[in-house]
């Protein structure tokens, strides 16, 4: 009897960040700006390796496809981000908010597998050299990304049909400026313990297989690194896997941050400022890591600028 008193939600409000007050306009130029970098970068990223012969590489391709996934993500996150801004809320459709989620898990475990892969090529690129392009062929790049894609799309899809079937009563209101699992699952009316489990036993090794395939990878790169003699080879190799290293450590810093500590620990303002770190800055750090200290990319953007200013 209870249950039929209470009203079915269809629509969802993000509140976003509350009582701004005159940050707003500042607020929102930040994070506009933030979006149009995000997109510039990583399109500039797809488009020279795409167009460039000398950047097609195992290395390069992983890259493209990160800038890739990294500028899907962003796009998905920002738009009703800055709605909350300007509006101090933003209203969503109950499907339409499933699918923010589903998008947004998706895109982070395949970002999780895509940097477990690349460790596995940085791997293969320093200690095994004289087989790198057999081991890396183009054929085994393409498969190691769609099983990167299929992972995260596949099993995501499995949460999303089972968050799906719940209900969700008079609540609608969740305090975060994007459709988030946990602020979600609170607003349901149904028992969400049993998803929680299935969530939790899929997502995890997800995420912490890629984690121990990365650590094995540079483990046994520091070994190799260490037996090379000349100071010159060690920077160079070292190079190689810098910026790799400083991606990994933002993106599961973060998520440690967010998701493997007790929720309880942190406000809801600490909450959101660490999952800004995750949607919007990582996306828009990525390229600029990769791109500063590579002297592939640097060089090939110049000749690509030299060439359509001589034009």
């Amino acid at each position: 009897m209870h249950e039929k008193n209470q009203t079915l939600v269809s629509e969802i409000v993000l509140l976003g960040f509350q009582n701004l007050h005159n940050l707003k306009i500042p607020l929102f130029s930040l994070f506009l700006l933030i979006y149009i970098i995000t997109v510039w970068e990583n399109v500039l990223i797809i488009v020279l390796v795409s167009s460039s012969r000398n950047l097609q590489s195992p290395m390069y391709f992983f890259l493209q496809q990160l800038s890739l996934t990294d500028l899907l993500e962003s796009t998905n996150i920002v738009p009703i981000l800055l709605q909350t801004v300007i509006y101090d809320r933003a209203t969503l459709s109950l499907v339409g908010c499933i699918t923010q989620l589903y998008l947004f898990g998706s895109l982070e475990i395949s970002d999780l597998l895509l940097l477990g892969v690349m460790s596995y090529d940085r791997y293969v690129a320093i200690c095994i050299p004289l087989r790198y392009t057999s081991i890396m062929s183009h054929r085994v790049c393409v498969s190691l990304i769609l099983i990167s894609l299929l992972l995260g799309f596949g099993v995501t899809v499995i949460t999303m049909y089972q968050v799906g079937t719940l209900q969700f009563c008079d609540q609608d209101t969740i305090n975060h400026f994007f459709c988030d699992l946990s602020p979600l699952l609170d607003l349901s009316c149904s028992d969400t313990f049993s998803l929680q489990i299935e969530v939790f036993f899929l997502s995890v090794p997800l995420v912490f297989l890629p984690f121990i395939l990365i650590i094995v990878s540079y483990i046994y790169i520091a070994h190799a690194i260490l037996k090379i003699v000349s100071n010159t080879g060690r920077q160079k190799a070292f190079s190689t896997c810098s910026s790799h290293l400083a991606v990994v450590s933002l993106f599961y810093g973060s998520i440690l941050a967010i998701y493997m500590f007790p929720s309880r620990k942190h406000s809801s303002a600490m909450s959101k400022v660490l999952s800004l770190l995750y949607t919007i800055v990582i996306p828009m750090v990525n390229p600029l890591i990769y791109s500063l200290r590579n002297k592939d990319i640097k060089e090939t953007l110049k000749i690509k600028l030299f060439k359509y200013t001589k034009i």
